[in-house]
């Protein structure tokens, strides 16, 4: 099979980068949801937890049990919920309120104009009136921003809205954390004053904002790398693979590796052949478990730059790192 290499340094050189926009390591929730974007959700929430990383986020409650122990607080975005002192919980909805158990933390998320989850502003009075009478306890307010890698002006107006959110809770008098700065939205942003910023692509090494931004330094932390199965001769003239999609263009020597779509790896089209990182071109089309290359190395490094990868095949790091099967064997690197 295949191998993940998690690279140690890379991914604390990240951290670091992040530490720097929001002035402290405590003030970083690290985003854990779908395997840790392909990563290891119990590789990453380790190294998280060893570099001082007290918050982290996942998708569900299955992924925080998990990994709780590792971290002072773990934020749960949707599915089950029960009261839990590691744990807090996303309200998406009224609705959602009245099914939750008295002394559950909860976190309110409201909708600033991402019009996917969360109570619109307009329900916020309602909202905490009724997160007071079902005895849960509020220890966090956020949001979402919708274009926060864009050059557009949705960032500033949503920043408007929350701050709007924010002085209809202080006047309350509730003490909780505030939120709403996703991956994106820190990269961008000269300064910061929030309580917590939730960080997920960035953390792995990737900077998706609009070339107008300044760009940080950030690092890959996953490679993905393919064993040799079977080297062969070809003859000039020989097609490789279904559909005989690549053509020999002279006699060669080509091997097979053990990876393709049953791995998680994209099924690109043959007359679009992938380049690797080191620039080794793949032969034909790719097969459920098998991908072709020139050449007899023992190993091939197939990705090492998602985002590199994800311009070839026209969508962005998050699907390429996400897609690849936890099955997967990782390895940690330095």
């Amino acid at each position: 099979m295949a191998y993940i290499t998690i690279n140690r340094t890379h991914f604390y050189h990240n951290l670091n980068k992040i530490a720097l926009k929001t002035g402290s390591i405590d003030k970083i929730a690290i985003v854990l949801k779908d395997n840790a974007y392909g990563h290891s959700i119990d590789i990453i929430a380790s190294l998280a937890s060893e570099f001082g990383i007290k918050h982290a986020v996942t998708r569900d409650l299955e992924e925080a049990e998990a990994i709780k122990f590792h971290f002072e607080n773990v934020l749960v975005l949707a599915g089950e919920s029960r009261a839990d002192p590691r744990l807090s919980f996303a309200i998406n909805s009224l609705a959602q309120i009245t099914q939750m158990t008295k002394g559950t933390q909860v976190e309110l998320k409201v909708d600033t104009g991402m019009h996917r989850n969360g109570i619109a502003i307009e329900e916020l009075e309602e909202a905490l009136d009724s997160i007071k009478l079902q005895g849960l306890e509020l220890i966090g307010v956020m949001t979402h921003f919708r274009s926060a890698d864009e050059l557009s002006s949705d960032f500033f107006w949503q920043k408007k809205r929350f701050e709007e959110v924010k002085r209809v809770v202080k006047e309350r008098g509730l003490k909780v954390r505030f939120h709403s700065h996703n991956s994106a939205a820190i990269l961008r942003s000269k300064q910061f004053d929030e309580d917590l910023v939730r960080v997920g692509i960035a953390a792995y090494g990737y900077d998706e904002l609009d070339c107008a931004f300044d760009k940080t330094d950030l690092r890959p932390v996953l490679a993905i790398h393919a064993k040799k199965v079977a080297t062969k001769p070809l003859r000039k003239g020989e097609r490789v693979g279904y559909g005989g999609g690549f053509v020999a263009p002279r006699d060669m020597i080509v091997s097979t590796y053990n990876i393709g779509y049953g791995d998680g790896w994209i099924r690109a089209s043959d007359k679009d052949a992938y380049c690797t990182d080191d620039g080794v071109m793949t032969l034909g089309r790719v097969s459920m478990d098998l991908m072709v290359f020139e050449g007899e190395s023992p190993s091939v490094c197939v990705m090492a730059n998602a985002q590199r990868a994800a311009k070839h095949f026209g969508t962005i790091s998050y699907e390429v790192v996400t897609s690849l099967s936890s099955d997967i064997p990782k390895i940690i690197i330095d």
